[in-house]
Formats: C-alpha cells, sequence, structure tokens
C-alpha cells in the first residue's frame, strides 16, 4: 500500500501540473496533453509520471524544446506528500479530505509562482474543504480561521501603511506607493492555517513560513532581482511541515 501510495501521489502530481499550466489560461482540462511550444500531442509513452521526464531528457519528443522543471518537481513532491500522508492517518476521510486540501494548495503554490496570482475559486474550494479536514469542530475551526484572518488583515493595513507613506517617502521609491504587504489571496491561506492546525500550531506554521520567504527574499535583493516574494507557497511549506511534525508527534507520544 505504501508503494501505492506514491505511485498513486505521482499520477496524481501529474494531473496537477495540468491544472497549473491551464487553469491560468482557461485551457480546458479535457483537452489531450500537447507540448506548449509546438503544439503537437504528447504521445502515451512520453507522458509517464517521473519517468518520461528522466527518458526524454527533459526535452520535448517532437520539437525538443525544454521541458521546465516544475513538471518534474510537482509530481516528485505530490507522491512522497501521498505516501507520508498514508502513513501517518492511512486510507479514512481524514485522508481523503486533507489529500483533496494537500493537492489543491500546490497548485495554487505553483500559480502563484507562476504568476503572483491565483484563482479565487481554487482558494474558496480549500477553504471550504479545510473546514473538513479538521478533527476539531465546525464553531472551533470557523473561530480559529477568523481570529487568524482577522488579525493578519489588520497586520496588512499597518505594514501596508508603513510601505505606502512612510517608507516610500524614506527612500524616495515611488513604485512602494501601490505596494501591498500580502498578496489577496494570502490571508485565506492563513484562514485555512488557522483553521485545520489551530491556534498554537497555525502560529508556528505562519512563523516558518516567514522564515523559509526570507532566503529568496536576501538573494532577490543581493542580486538586485525583482523583490516581489509569492507568499503562498511558502504559507503552505509552514503549513505542510508543522502538519507533519505535529501529527507525528501525536502519534508517537
Amino acid at each position: 500500500m505504501e508503494v501505492f501510495s506514491f505511485v498513486f501521489g505521482v499520477l496524481f502530481g501529474s494531473f496537477l501540473n495540468v491544472l497549473i499550466y491551464r487553469l491560468p489560461k482557461q485551457i480546458s482540462i479535457l483537452k489531450p496533453s500537447f507540448c506548449p511550444n509546438c503544439g503537437s500531442k504528447i504521445k502515451y509513452f512520453e507522458n509517464i509520471p517521473l519517468i518520461s521526464y528522466i527518458f526524454l531528457k527533459a526535452k520535448c519528443g517532437s520539437c525538443k524544446d525544454k521541458i521546465p522543471f516544475r513538471y518534474f518537481l510537482v509530481e516528485l513532491i505530490t507522491g512522497f506528500l501521498t505516501l507520508f500522508l498514508f502513513l501517518q492517518v492511512s486510507l479514512s476521510f481524514e485522508f481523503f479530505y486533507l489529500i483533496i486540501l494537500f493537492y489543491t494548495l500546490i497548485v495554487l503554490s505553483f500559480i502563484d509562482i507562476k504568476y503572483k496570482a491565483v484563482p479565487d475559486y481554487l482558494i474558496l474550494i480549500a477553504l471550504i474543504i479545510a473546514f473538513f479536514a479538521t478533527k476539531d469542530e465546525f464553531l472551533v475551526s470557523l473561530e480559529n480561521a477568523c481570529i487568524f484572518a482577522g488579525f493578519f488583515v489588520l497586520l496588512e493595513f499597518i505594514i501596508t501603511f508603513y510601505i505606502q507613506n512612510i517608507k516610500s517617502k524614506l527612500i524616495k521609491d515611488d513604485t512602494l506607493r501601490n505596494t501591498k504587504a500580502l498578496g489577496e489571496g494570502d490571508i485565506p491561506i492563513i484562514a485555512i492555517i488557522g483553521a485545520v492546525l489551530g491556534i498554537k500550531a497555525g502560529v508556528i506554521a505562519i512563523f516558518l513560513a516567514g522564515i523559509f520567504a526570507i532566503i529568496p527574499s536576501i538573494l532577490n535583493t543581493l542580486l538586485k532581482k525583482d523583490s516581489q516574494i509569492p507568499f503562498i507557497p511558502f504559507l503552505v511549506m509552514g503549513f505542510l511541515f508543522e502538519f507533519f511534525i505535529n501529527i507525528s508527534s501525536k502519534v508517537f507520544t
């Protein structure tokens, strides 16, 4: 079952890659797989998760255009994530709800990396699923979600005010006048963290997300690249890291 769960995750990761590429472009997910560069239909033996990427040497079988490493990475992450979750909760309703939530968060993360914006309906789906993916009662999860979301709405307002009205004047950078501390999709993800993990573990998850986000932010500053860092991937990383640490500690105590 462990091997099956990993293979299942890898196969589903291939579908997540389809969603990541097509949803922002509003392309039907029912359309057969094709090369984004030349448009040629991808043959079945060229579409085997993980294996085809290695076999084709990360190049399209028709036009030899480079296949982004993201395809391989998403499949690998999804495979291990499915395996880890199965090892912790086995096959159950909890597994079903959590894996849908995790898969949705993966799609949101990689879309945010690419476009620095995410579809609202995907966030809404993740938020709804979050209330089924927690062991807490609905009202408790809703309260935790509202506490987290409300606090960060207030924090976002204060930091944004500082960036737009104080920092922009101090460093004389007019581009900061329209800069926001958090993206519109960040607050619902923070609410999801509160709903699933609760207050204590949720705070740790968001703290970890901030730590994870510091590294690329510093690198971008040193290399003088785009300083706008999509925060959803780091929120998801913090959430998943704390989730598995938290659930593992409960299993072994």
